[in-house]
């Protein structure tokens, strides 16, 4: 009787983040990619896929270019295959075509540039995939890629049918799809080596062209809380997690046989065509949704495993990437700022006044600016980080300045116009120039929710709004049972799924505040006159008027010295107890070209015949760097100074 063999795929994919703080890159090196190259020269008979992408590959260059040396060798020697992608890891569903190409053929020059190797397979960041996909990957020199079993088991396929790849297609253009393990993703590196192996036993054959693929993240060979320990350095001594593997996979060569998963797809058929949905990871599915479901989804998956439902559980599947945009209207400016910026540079791409190194410097900007980190919130997703977001923008500032240089010159100028900017079916009124952009939404108050200052590359507007999430039910729940672990506390070994509950400081669970408007600048507000300032920053105060999130009208007068005012006006209403008091506001902004400054006059006018009481005021929201720090503060009269982050109430100001 034959042997039962089965081969091993493994792609290890890393990244950082567009404007990550260096010391997380220095910590990932030294807990992570280095070990795991170290671990590789150690074990030459270990064969797989390395992924690098464009910001870690940048910092290595600068910081550590020996590893992309070791690397190189282990490439030279057979050993490792390398991988491709958008080079700034972006979620390629949500960029244009020639951006997803440009960026692909970018991280593929790079890594022949470093390792020697003409990479044909690509990472897809996130494991988002669309359909079309198929066509612009192929078309950038890829002929296969790594998605979930959850991709494949959405269409009706089971685990026993994807031990090898499959063939899709968009328009009749072909490419390559593996699907990785969720078992292999949920054991390597968690559970013991011997149990990963008895399973890879278990489901080997004698037909000699079995492959089980497990694709998945570098950062978890040592950088997830308690992985350190695990893989490289058991508190006991000894060999960590990745050496016993390696050394096992070694020495169980006769039968399991490591090999890169292009290698595999050219030596082997496929299984078969095969057309998958839209779909991610499954943790990713359930993030997208809307907050209450995205609790109840997990509640409700929870319990079918527990009653065994496995059923009934394979037709469970959550929501869709692109949710995240409307979720979040200020995650969805950013997206709505890069499309803008990429018809800009795709515009003059061959324009004789461009140049070729200004244009190319411009795309790199506009493709670092597509890094998918902050487009979306999970586990790992930037969303409310601050500084991820504020790379991003800076790119997009950046190659829309140079981009703008070339279509009006370096002098100073002041454009506007109204477009459906967001995509919500409304326009939008966009003010730019070379000093400074203004986007107003109408319909939202007539607020101002993106204010670029060009020559910071800084974005004043950056915020993010206070929202429910799906977890913040289970941070009430711990810290009610006393289970919150606050920083030093460690638990232990910990995968994504964990049912750990952290945060990093006491008391969180009493700031959960929410907003029901989006935070941006000039929202006019009508308050209580015994409204408190502690009411307006819990949110929970009452809103009289009906200004904050309804239309304004618009009209734009060009001045004759080249600058613009903006005047918005609404006829609204103000409840003052039971009545409904009819109340005109209207705001001029005024801009000069040149100029990053921005004047701002109101007119509040009481339209009906009887007083009314109330407060008037004008929100502002202003993304700064800084918080409580020594540096970060702002002037008020009297030579006084409050803190970013300070809260208070000041007179006359």
């Amino acid at each position: 009787m034959p042997e039962r063999t089965i081969y091993l795929a493994l792609a290890i994919h890393n990244h950082q983040p567009v404007g990550n703080f260096d010391h997380v890159f220095e910590e990932a090196y030294q807990k992570a990619y280095l070990p795991m190259v170290e671990a590789l020269e150690r074990h030459p008979h270990v064969r797989l896929a390395l992924h690098y992408t464009g910001p870690l590959r940048d910092w290595l260059v600068a910081h550590h270019p020996d590893l992309l040396r070791r690397v190189r060798a282990l490439v030279a020697r057979g050993q490792v295959e390398m991988m491709t992608g958008g080079y700034y890891e972006p979620i390629l569903i949500s960029i244009p075509d020639a951006d997803k190409e440009g960026q692909v053929r970018k991280l593929t020059a790079a890594v022949w540039e470093d390792f020697g190797y003409q990479a044909t397979g690509a990472w897809l960041a996130e494991r988002v995939w669309e359909p079309h996909l198929a066509k612009p990957l192929a078309e950038a020199g890829v002929q296969y890629t790594i998605v979930d079993d959850t991709h494949f088991k959405h269409v009706g396929l089971g685990d026993e049918d994807l031990f090898g790849y499959y063939v899709t297609e968009e328009q009749g253009v072909t490419l390559k799809i593996f699907g990785t393990s969720k078992h292999l993703r949920y054991t390597i590196p968690w559970a013991p080596v011997e149990e990963v192996i008895a399973w890879l036993r278990e489901v080997a054959d004698p037909s000699g062209r079995k492959v089980a693929v497990m694709g998945d993240d570098g950062e978890k060979f040592g950088l997830w809380p308690g992985t350190y320990t695990h893989c490289w350095a058991p508190e006991g001594g000894g060999p960590g997690w990745v050496e016993r593997f390696f050394h096992t996979l070694e020495d169980e060569a006769s039968w399991l046989r490591t090999i890169p998963p292009g290698e595999f797809a050219a030596r082997f058929p496929a299984l078969g065509r095969i057309y998958l949905p839209t779909a991610s990871y499954d943790e990713m599915t359930e993030w997208a949704l809307p907050a209450p479901l995205a609790g109840e989804i997990v509640r409700l998956k929870h319990r079918l495993q527990d009653e065994g439902r496995v059923d009934v559980l394979r037709f469970v599947r959550g929501g869709f990437w692109r949710y995240f945009l409307v979720k979040y209207p200020e995650i969805n400016t950013m997206h709505k700022k890069m499309l803008l910026v990429s018809r800009k540079a795709h515009a003059l791409a061959g324009s004789a006044g461009a140049g070729e190194a200004r244009l190319q410097e411009a795309l790199d900007h506009l493709w670092a600016g597509q890094c998918n980190c902050p487009y979306w919130h999970g586990v790992f997703g930037g969303s409310y980080l601050f500084h991820i977001r504020s790379a991003n923008f800076a790119h997009l500032i950046q190659a829309e300045r140079l981009l703008d240089e070339v279509a009006h010159g370096r002098g100073p100028w002041l454009a506007w116009e109204r477009e459906d900017f967001d995509c919500d079916g409304a326009e939008e009124l966009l003010v730019s120039g070379s000093a400074q952009n203004l986007y107003v939404d109408l319909e939202e108050g007539g607020s101002v929710v993106e204010w670029d200052w060009r020559e910071r590359a800084v974005n004043l507007l950056n915020v993010l709004g206070r929202r429910r999430e799906g977890y913040h039910q289970d941070l009430v729940d711990a810290a009610r049972e006393g289970r919150v672990l606050l920083p030093g506390q460690v638990q232990g070994l910990e995968t994504i799924h964990t049912t750990l509950v952290r945060a990093k400081e006491p008391g969180l669970e009493q700031f959960l505040f929410q907003d029901w408007y989006r935070r941006a600048t000039l929202l006019d507000h009508f308050l209580r006159p015994e409204e408190t300032a502690e009411a307006f920053y819990r949110g929970t105060f009452a809103e009289q008027g009906d200004f904050v999130n309804q239309p304004y009208a618009a009209e734009v007068e060009r001045e004759g010295s080249g600058g613009l005012l903006l005047r918005l006006g609404r006829e609204g209403h103000v409840w003052q107890g039971e009545e409904r008091l009819p109340v005109r506001v209207e705001k001029h902004l005024a801009l000069a070209p040149g100029e990053a400054t921005l004047e701002v006059a109101y007119r509040v006018a009481n339209q009906g015949e009887r007083p009314l009481e109330a407060r008037f005021g004008v929100e502002t929201n202003w993304a700064t760097l800084g918080g409580n720090g020594p540096h970060a503060w702002y002037a008020l009269p009297r030579g006084m100074r409050a803190g970013l982050a300070d809260r208070g109430e000041w007179e006359a100001v």
